[in-house]
């Protein structure tokens, strides 16, 4: 434990929830900052770090001894530059010794599959069935076109033939028959050469799938070896296994290690009691985007999610902050006739109830009470929590149906206005950056150029001040979080939009995320005339 030159005062009352979005409590920013100013003398390159791909997440957990003193421990995520310990950060959760022990075994049993895998697939027999296989169906392909347009000939000379006086009609029945028996011979015997050779390829995918299915069986019993060499524990000084903790289905990837649990083992282990934690990424941001240095982020859902409430029992713990509650402002009505409404929605409020049973309240929840004689579901398309601006609502179902169409067939017109943290370089563009849903970390979204879904934004520059871009952006998709990562990401503008809580950086002096719905146009499915609304932006 290093020191802090802090007083029992300075102390949250409750261990803050590692899952606020909100900014670290002071006292764990202070250990922080200290980390960071510790990382050169600790080893750490951080000319390393700033190299592309090369970030990395660290944790600091203020803690408290029995004689009260105040100080932090450190740890990183994951490994480190192929370790998983360094001087001065903690160790992992499991026993490093158990695991050298028997993780090179697996790995040779699994490096032994790839490479049957890989001798298999450049095996010359494999490439020959298969260029074979190939040859063959393309000559039956041309043999049998030949055949086709020969009996077609045949068949119009017998047409022919059959017209003239005395023509021999038997015969040329027997000729007509006689072409039915060739097509169904050639036909025979493809298929019979076809699956000869096909039986050879498909012998070869059995034992490619074979392989493969033993691989994936080798894969997971060694990582539920892996998975059960971690003991998790509490406040209360109660163990449960990591499986456990994410049964009925297997751990995440990399479940485990991350900051936060290696920090909270660590401080139980050492008789210490668990004050405040932050976590903050250093150096260049991922490929996938979504972390800024010195930025500092929440724990992650998918692989801290079921860990930490455990590690966390029996310490008094701040609830994380509810999103969704009833903003100060309502939703204006911009314009509405007897098949549409057209409402400018607030910062804070949900487009449609959320799943927990503290977040009901939303457009959609306040328009069914507005119209409770509406039919359908009533809003046609969703913006962001944290977005406000135009959103468009059907009051019967057949309309719903008919707007939702145009959405899907691209044909509503959006644009949005957004103050980006930064000053973007040129004037206009288009950013096409793949995007999916980061499964460790829901809701954030990342960019995958094999996995993610297209993603298309046009954007403009509308003014620069202050070391800030005024951006009008028109997405062509509707991917979630689309602009939101489109402006951070440095694919995209490398700018993040001011007040992003998700993507980008603290900002004292912004009260929401700098982003507004301003222009909303469509055909209006009744009239069939095409309608625009505007709702400037408020910031």
């Amino acid at each position: 434990m290093r020191l802090l030159d802090i007083t029992p005062d300075e102390l949250p009352r409750q261990f803050p929830s590692p899952f606020a979005r909100e900014e670290p409590h002071p006292v764990a920013r202070r250990a922080a900052e200290a980390l960071l100013a510790e990382l050169p003398a600790l080893g750490i390159d951080v000319r390393a770090l700033d190299a592309p791909g090369g970030g990395k997440m660290f944790g600091v957990l203020v803690v408290e001894d029995r004689e009260g003193r105040i100080g932090y421990l450190r740890a990183f995520s994951g490994m480190f530059d192929g370790a998983w310990t360094l001087p001065g950060f903690e160790p992992p959760l499991f026993d490093l010794a158990a695991r050298d022990a028997m993780w090179p075994q697996g790995q040779a049993a699994l490096r032994t599959y790839e490479l049957e895998l890989r001798a298999l697939a450049a095996d010359p027999a494999v490439h020959a069935a298969r260029v074979a296989l190939l040859a063959h169906d393309a000559r039956v392909a041309r043999e049998l076109e030949a055949m086709r347009t020969r009996h077609r000939e045949q068949r119009e000379h017998r047409k022919v033939a059959r017209r003239v006086a005395g023509a021999d009609l038997h015969a040329l029945d027997q000729a007509s028959r006689g072409d039915t028996a060739e097509r169904k011979r050639f036909d025979a015997d493809a298929a019979d050469r076809r699956a000869r050779l096909a039986a050879i390829v498909d012998e070869l995918a059995h034992r490619r799938a074979s392989l493969e299915r033993a691989r994936a069986d080798e894969s997971r019993e060694l990582m539920k070896q892996v998975h059960d060499q971690y003991v998790i524990a509490n406040a209360r000084g109660e163990t449960r296994g990591l499986r456990a903790l994410f049964a009925p289905g297997e751990p995440a990837a990399g479940a485990g290690d991350c900051a936060g649990p290696k920090l909270l083992g660590a401080a139980y282990r050492q008789g210490l009691v668990p004050r405040a934690l932050a976590e903050v990424w250093v150096g260049a941001p991922p490929a996938t985007g979504g972390r800024h240095a010195g930025t500092f982020y929440p724990s992650c859902r998918g692989k801290c999610g079921p860990i930490l409430p455990f590690m966390l029992e029996g310490l008094s713990l701040a609830g994380a902050p509810m999103y969704g509650a009833a903003p100060e402002a309502n939703e204006r009505v911009v314009f509405e006739d007897a098949w549409i409404v057209v409402v400018d929605k607030p910062v804070g409020l949900l487009s449609v109830p959320g799943r927990g049973g503290g977040l009901r309240d939303s457009v959609q929840t306040r328009l069914r009470a507005r119209y409770p004689d509406a039919t359908g579901p009533l809003v046609v398309h969703r913006l962001d929590l944290d977005t406000s601006g135009l959103l468009l609502a059907a009051k019967d179902e057949d309309v719903h149906t008919a707007l939702q169409a145009q959405f899907a067939r691209r044909e509503v017109d959006k644009r949005y206005i957004a103050l980006l943290d930064g000053e973007v370089a040129g004037e206009h563009g288009t950013i096409d950056l793949a995007l999916r849903v980061d499964l460790d970390d829901r809701p954030r979204q990342l960019h995958d150029p094999v996995l993610g879904k297209p993603a298309r934004t046009e954007w403009r520059v509308l003014a620069r001040a202050s070391g800030r871009t005024r951006v009008a952006f028109t997405p062509r998709t509707g991917r979630t979080h689309q602009l939101r990562v489109h402006a951070a990401h440095a694919q995209g503008l490398g700018a993040p939009i001011v007040g992003d809580r998700l993507y980008g950086r603290r900002d004292d002096e912004a009260s929401r995320l700098m982003l507004h719905a301003e222009v909303l146009a469509f055909v209006h499915p009744r009239s069939g005339q095409r309608v625009e609304f505007v709702a400037p932006a408020p910031f």
